[in-house]
């Protein structure tokens, strides 16, 4: 980015430079060709050479011109926004392409005379894609799961039934196929997140908060490699999510978070209650994944994991160690018979109280994998979620009483 601004203003530099230099010559032979009008034809020869010099500047002027709208032409890129065009231009390129979707679901109640069900209208959102020539939507899991009788109604109020054919509560994805003619499908390209959603790119949310369908918010991606929790403990937690600043409402789980070319770097699937404008989003890296299993197989069982428990190395934390390492991961507890106990990995051997909390120290410290640093546990989650499967044997860097170390290990998965 910095390299292309560089480029682009010495370009305009060059540009004026040239304008600024036609002018003085032109102003110059305005008073020659004034002399030779009072003097007679004496001057004639200088005039000529100030004409040829005014066609060169005029010449290259053309020439630089040229290459100042290439440079603009390289460094906005080549979506649909990439001329400068509108957001309005955007919602009109992207809204087509994003559907509500509506469903049942059975809900127990308690009453004074015992238990009862009701029938509750849950609606999301989802966005056209294409995989290898044929159309599908995509969703979150938390929209679908346990509802029936599922619909999709596109941006021109035509509503159709929809099939879920493929999820993955882990990573919150669902796919669906919907019954609907070809010339509802306005398929979304889906790019990947690790290069086109970095923190301060302007972003776009386009859903249905609160039913409100074909609703638009912008913001900017505030941080990337998150970890979030779910409303119960049952459900997962996932790692490696997007946050961003667009505002989002129930209703806008499931629609797309769109770069300024309208592509798709996110699907959106939380905020936080009671924030102002802070969202969560499955990153398109997660997509591109796990789309094609999903699809083939109905889920996506590569999801890897070390288990083991573990906190985020502090300086309070090291201080009660006896440790100066103040970032990283501190393993608290290992699976027996996990990955992480398999390697050798150690868990905690006392309790620690610190700031009212407790904790199990006296453990092995992750602070790298595969020769990546390891900041904190969002960091070593985000790095098994966008880079690593099941199977995959990967090199973790601990420090184990003051002692660096690697340790070699071969992820397990997580189950069904």
């Amino acid at each position: 980015m910095h390299m292309e601004t560089t480029k682009g203003s010495g370009t305009t530099g060059k540009l004026i430079a040239a304008v600024v230099a036609i002018l003085i010559v032109s102003g110059t032979l305005v008073y020659y060709e004034s002399t030779v009008a009072q003097n007679g034809g004496s001057l004639a020869s200088e005039v000529k050479t100030l004409e040829g010099e005014v066609s060169s500047l005029s010449g290259e002027n053309s020439a630089l011109q040229a290459e100042l709208a290439q440079t603009n032409s390289t460094t906005t890129g080549s979506g649909p926004n990439a001329s400068g065009l509108s957001s309005e231009a955007l919602y009109s390129y992207a809204s087509p392409s994003v559907v509500t979707i509506q469903g049942d679901e059975l809900i127990v109640e308690n009453s004074f005379f015992g238990e009862y069900t009701e029938v509750e209208l849950i609606q999301g959102s989802g966005f056209v894609t294409s995989y290898q020539g044929s159309p599908y939507i995509v969703t979150n899991y938390h929209v679908v799961d346990g509802v029936s009788n599922i619909t999709a109604t596109f941006s021109d109020g035509n509503s159709y039934p929809a099939k879920v054919i493929g999820t993955d509560e882990y990573s919150d994805l669902a796919v669906l196929t919907v019954d609907a003619p070809s010339s509802e499908f306005r398929p979304l390209t889906i790019v990947n997140s690790t290069t086109s959603a970095t923190v301060g790119e302007p972003v776009y949310a386009i859903g249905s908060p609160f039913g409100l369908s074909g609703s638009m918010t912008f913001g900017i991606v505030s941080q990337v490699g998150r970890t979030i929790t779910e409303d119960t403990p049952a459900e997962p937690t996932i790692s490696n999510v997007i946050q961003f600043s667009a505002p989002i409402n129930p209703g806008n789980s499931g629609g797309p978070l769109l770069n300024v070319d309208g592509e798709v770097v996110g699907i959106t699937t939380a905020t936080v209650s009671d924030s102002d404008g802070l969202g969560f989003a499955i990153p398109s890296s997660t997509i591109e994944k796990e789309l094609p299993s999903l699809i083939a197989t109905g889920g996506y069982d590569l999801h890897s994991t070390l288990e083991l428990t573990g906190v985020d190395m502090t300086y309070q934390l090291a201080q009660a160690m006896g440790s100066n390492v103040t970032y990283g991961v501190l393993v608290e507890t290992v699976t027996s018979g996990g990955p992480a106990a398999k390697a050798g990995i150690r868990g905690g051997t006392s309790n620690s109280t610190i700031d009212g909390y407790s904790y199990l120290v006296g453990g092995d410290i992750i602070v790298s994998i595969n020769g990546i640093r390891v900041v904190d546990t969002d960091a070593l989650g985000s790095y098994l979620a966008e880079y690593t499967v099941a199977g995959q044997t990967v090199e973790l860097g601990i420090i184990r009483s003051g002692t660096p170390m690697t340790v070699e290990v071969v992820l397990g998965a997580l189950p069904a």
